[in-house]
């Protein structure tokens, strides 16, 4: 019995050795090379948090209204305007004896041109709290498939042309050992009403000058990726 069972052991040790051979690139003739790719986009996304809050003479509801209302005069369409938290109306805020009521909103804008028309509404509204909560782009996930692309399309490139300088050529692609890809967003102030409405940014606030017009730093994608290639 003892005898079986260490032949059938041997049997799949063997087995085991024959197929990781066959399947482990290092047994053939590669080549490892990092591809690499880059690109900047323009946000076509730009998200405006407001705040409405109760005043002395003027209601949330009085003060909803009137925004909506200038929001439809720049042509923008309200289903672009939606409330900050799904489950909450509005928030009351206990400050002495007073109950503030305030209301907030998520407003979605396609550019920055947009971005100081609103501004100006709002300054006209006398709405004070207002900040950019983030920016992104609207065909995010296909851009970064084509940067991936780009990325194993360079790796190749980079294979060829080394491969050609000791007379040899490259194959198929043996192994992806690495795919790494990401986009960055970083923000910068922004102009308004004759003075300086910070930006919101995950890192810090910064103060500057206003300036004439109101402008973006582009979304910044990149993507590595490692790749053994055999050599023919």
């Amino acid at each position: 019995m003892k005898t079986i069972k260490t032949f059938l052991l041997s049997i799949c040790f063997l087995t085991t050795i024959s197929v990781w051979g066959q399947q482990n690139p290092i047994e053939k003739p590669y080549i490892e090379v990092t591809g690499t790719a880059e690109e900047y986009v323009i946000p076509d996304e730009i998200y405006i948090s407001i705040s409405l809050k109760e005043k002395s003479k003027t209601t949330v509801e009085m003060q909803e209204k009137s925004l909506k209302e200038a929001l439809k005069s720049l042509d923008i369409d309200l289903k672009n305007l939606s409330l900050s938290d799904a489950d909450a109306d509005y928030v009351r805020v206990s400050w002495k004896k007073d109950v503030v009521v305030t209301k907030k909103y998520q407003l979605k804008v396609s550019d920055a041109a947009t971005v100081g028309k609103v501004y100006q509404k709002l300054d006209e509204l006398g709405i004070n709290e207002a900040f950019i909560q983030r920016v992104a782009h609207s065909k995010i996930d296909s851009l970064k498939k084509e940067i991936q692309i780009k990325a194993i399309k360079s790796a190749k490139e980079k294979a060829n042309y080394l491969l050609q300088a000791v007379g040899e050529k490259c194959g198929k692609p043996l192994r992806i050992l690495q795919d790494m890809t990401f986009y960055r967003t970083e923000y910068k102030v922004i102009p308004y009403a004759g003075g300086v409405r910070k930006m919101n940014s995950a890192e810090e606030y910064k103060e500057e000058k206003a300036e004439d017009e109101i402008r973006f730093q582009k979304i910044r994608l990149f993507s590595e990726i490692n790749v053994l290639f055999s050599i023919e």
